[in-house]
Parts: structure tokens; C-alpha cells; sequence
């Protein structure tokens, strides 16, 4: 197929919404920008914390030509995944876990690539051209391209912000060696708002448009692998899985509806959840509960230490006993938050099972547990 840059976009646009995606802009891929200078300022500040591979595929990531050379235009597609109620709500029930509105049903990475290739065969198989699909486990930034697409804009959370789904989008690109006419960026519609900002509750924004990871939630809870520091474990409330504050906040969200997909409404058997049940599960249980979830990806360990910290801050004493029933668990990341979250609900039991405890347990994280109690330690600690 041989047309101009105009039609060949309109086609692009028309064959991402037959795939099943909500939204479709173009943007120049070969384009100069300084979005790689912001990850590079971003990972030398050592703001990726332990996501040692952001820094070692950072040359990949700073354009997405680094990724394809030949790469012309981009096609950033969005699906919306808008919820039917207000996430933070379930911030008001600290026995119950709060999960990602994201994380609620199938892996949107499967959903997502399904559409994307779809996309991509069927724009390949009109125009003869070379493609390939990304979605976000790809080192491309697909933010400032979506941005630069006119799809939306960074908002001060440093996350996509759209005028019709609000901070509900979950973004893929397709780059291609054709010739895309491009669509006009989207201006920023922030104004002076900084709800996103102020609803931080471990203020992880040193400022407006930018973001620092090691306080953020959703990195806490997903992508850090070791014991969370001390003085950011009681900020973390019921959050066992990510955090939708700063995007559930965003005003532009009153245009939001919620997502028409089913694969993305709250799957049933996530609905209901207690924190003493979930701090009980195996990895057998834990697997099977999370089958083809973005959850079973952070492995069982991590998800339970996330559940003990959250039992700690619920307040309820006679959640302790969930506690004490991990302090032999096989993994130290799980003892240590127990040994927390016990000393949080119940500090008699917690002095009772120390002394009997502490001095044979062989992990130094732990210990440090064992010694400081509830205690926030050093700052970062």
C-alpha cells in the first residue's frame, strides 16, 4: 500500500481502535526530545532505587530510536481501565487489603500485547511496513511519547493524564519505519492543582514533575525487594499491592467512566479479602488466588511481607495472633515484617515472643526487627 503520511495515520488510528483499544495518536519516534535527559538526571539522583535494570538499559531508553534505528512515527495507543467506584474508599477499611484498581483482574501486559500484535499485523499486512510493539516491561518510554502523540499529558504525578479517561489508560506503542503524519502534542492541563501531590502520603515528590521511588508506594510494594525502611511502614496504611492516591485524586477524572473491559473488572474472587487470610496464604494458595494476575509476579514472599505491614497498621489487637503465626515462616522478608507488625498490635506479646526469639534467629534484617520493635529507627532505616 503506497499513500501519504496523512492517510497512513488515519489508517494507524482506525486499525488501533478495530483492535480493541480505546485511543490512538501518532507521534514522530525520530524526533529529538529531552525525555532522556530527565531519565538520566532521574537514575544519577539514584531516584530508581533498587531497579538496577532502569540503570542498565538506560543507553536503550533514552530515545526510542535507541531501541530501532529505523523507527519513523509511533503509534501510542490507550485502554481504558477506569474503575466503578473511588479507590480510595477502601483506604476507610484497614482490615481489608487495598490492591491496585490495575492489579484487580487479568495482567493488563497480556492484554495489552495481544491488541498490540494484533495491530501491528494487520497495519503490516496493509502497508508492507517493518513494525514492533511495545508495552511498558519494554525499555521505552512510552509516557513522553504519549504525551508528544497528543494522547495526553505528564501530569504533576509524572503519569499520563487524558482529557476523556482521566489517569485510567494503560499505554502501548507500536513503531513503525513508515511515515506517520503526526499528531499535535497535548498542552498541560494542570494549572496550579497539586491534589496529586498532597495526597502523597510518603511524599514521594520532591516536586512538581518529578518522582522519587524509593518513597513511592507502588514501588514499596512491588518492584523493592528487601524489608521496606521503617519510617515509610506506617505510611503505607492497607496498601499490599501499588497505590492509586495520586491518580484516584486527579479532577480530570470526572470524565472518566468506568472500563467497559471485562478483563479488567475486580475479579470475584479478589473481592471480600481479609488481611489475617491473605498473611495465611502458601505459595501454592498464593499462586492459584493470583493465576494470570500482575500480582503473582512479585512472588508470594514479597506480597506477604506487604500484607504484615498493612496488619500492623490496622490498629486491630486481635489481628496480632495473624503475626505471631509468621514468625517462623520460612522466609526471612516474612518474619521480619511479622516481627513488626506484631510489635505495632501488640507490644506485651511482642516482648514475650522476643525473648524467646530473637537471639536464634539467623537473619540480620530480622534481628534489626527484634531490636528496634515499632521503633522507626534511622531516617531511611
Amino acid at each position: 500500500m503506497t499513500a501519504d503520511p496523512q492517510s497512513l495515520a488515519a489508517r494507524a488510528r482506525a486499525l488501533a481502535l478495530e483492535a480493541g483499544f480505546s485511543t490512538a495518536h501518532i507521534a514522530r519516534a525520530d524526533a529529538p526530545w529531552d525525555a532522556g535527559d530527565h531519565l538520566r538526571a532521574f537514575v544519577e539522583a539514584e531516584r530508581h532505587g533498587t531497579m538496577g535494570w532502569m540503570e542498565e538499559t538506560l543507553e536503550r531508553r533514552v530515545h526510542p530510536t535507541a531501541m530501532w534505528a529505523e523507527a519513523k512515527s509511533a503509534v501510542v495507543v490507550g485502554l481504558d481501565y477506569g474503575p466503578d467506584s473511588d479507590p480510595l474508599e477502601a483506604l476507610a477499611r484497614p482490615r481489608e487489603p487495598a490492591i491496585s484498581v490495575y492489579a484487580q483482574n487479568r495482567d493488563y501486559h497480556d492484554v495489552m500485547k495481544k491488541r498490540l500484535k494484533a495491530l501491528a499485523r494487520a497495519f503490516h499486512a496493509e502497508t508492507g511496513s517493518a513494525v514492533k510493539v511495545f508495552v511498558d516491561t519494554a525499555p521505552l518510554m512510552e509516557k513522553p511519547l504519549a504525551e508528544r502523540s497528543g494522547l495526553g499529558w505528564q501530569g504533576k504525578h509524572t503519569n499520563l493524564v487524558n482529557r476523556s479517561f482521566g489517569s485510567w489508560l494503560f499505554l502501548g506503542v507500536m513503531l513503525t519505519e513508515a511515515d506517520l503524519a503526526p499528531d499535535a502534542p497535548e498542552a498541560d492541563h494542570c494549572g496550579s492543582c497539586r491534589a496529586c501531590l498532597d495526597i502523597c502520603p510518603t511524599n514521594a515528590f520532591p516536586a512538581p514533575y518529578q518522582i522519587d521511588a524509593r518513597r513511592c508506594i507502588s514501588y514499596l510494594t512491588i518492584e523493592h525487594k528487601g524489608p521496606a525502611a521503617r519510617d515509610l511502614r506506617p505510611l503505607m496504611g492497607n496498601r499490599i499491592y501499588g497505590c492509586d492516591d495520586c491518580l484516584a485524586v486527579c479532577p480530570w477524572n470526572k470524565f472518566a467512566q468506568a472500563s467497559a473491559e471485562i478483563a479488567f473488572h475486580p475479579r470475584e474472587s479478589l473481592t471480600g479479602l481479609t488481611l489475617a487470610g491473605l498473611s495465611a496464604l502458601d505459595d501454592a494458595a498464593f499462586r492459584a488466588l493470583f493465576t494470570a494476575s500482575p500480582v503473582k509476579r512479585i512472588g508470594r514472599d514479597r506480597f506477604v511481607r506487604n500484607v504484615l505491614y498493612a496488619l500492623g497498621n490496622s490498629g486491630a489487637r486481635d489481628l496480632a495472633q495473624a503475626a505471631v503465626e509468621r514468625l517462623e515462616d520460612d522466609s526471612a522478608l516474612v518474619r521480619g515484617a511479622a516481627v513488626w507488625a506484631l510489635a505495632r498490635l501488640d507490644p506485651a506479646r511482642f516482648e514475650a515472643e522476643r525473648d524467646e526469639r530473637a537471639a536464634s534467629e539467623p537473619d540480620p534484617d530480622v534481628r534489626e526487627d527484634w531490636a528496634l520493635g515499632a521503633s522507626p529507627g534511622p531516617q531511611g532505616a
